[in-house]
C-alpha cells in the first residue's frame, strides 16, 4: 500500500506551520483533520476530511 503525505507547508498559514504527516491514508486524514482543527481553527468534519483526502500526495519511494 502506498503511504500518503499531508504537508502544511503547501498551504499558506499565519503560523507558517511546517508539520508533515505521513502514513496510511485513513491515518493521515484523521491526524491532519485533527491538526487543522486544533492548530489552524478549522471545523473538523466530513467536508474538511474530504478536502484533505483530495490533496494528499503519494510518498516517494527512497532510492
Amino acid at each position: 500500500m502506498t503511504r500518503k503525505i499531508a504537508d502544511c507547508r503547501a498551504y499558506p498559514s499565519e503560523s507558517n506551520c511546517t508539520l508533515t504527516i505521513t502514513g496510511e491514508e485513513e491515518e493521515v486524514v484523521r491526524a491532519a483533520s485533527e491538526h487543522a482543527a486544533s492548530v489552524h481553527g478549522h471545523e473538523d468534519g466530513p467536508e474538511l476530511r474530504e478536502q484533505i483526502r483530495a490533496e494528499l500526495e503519494d510518498e516517494k519511494a527512497a532510492v
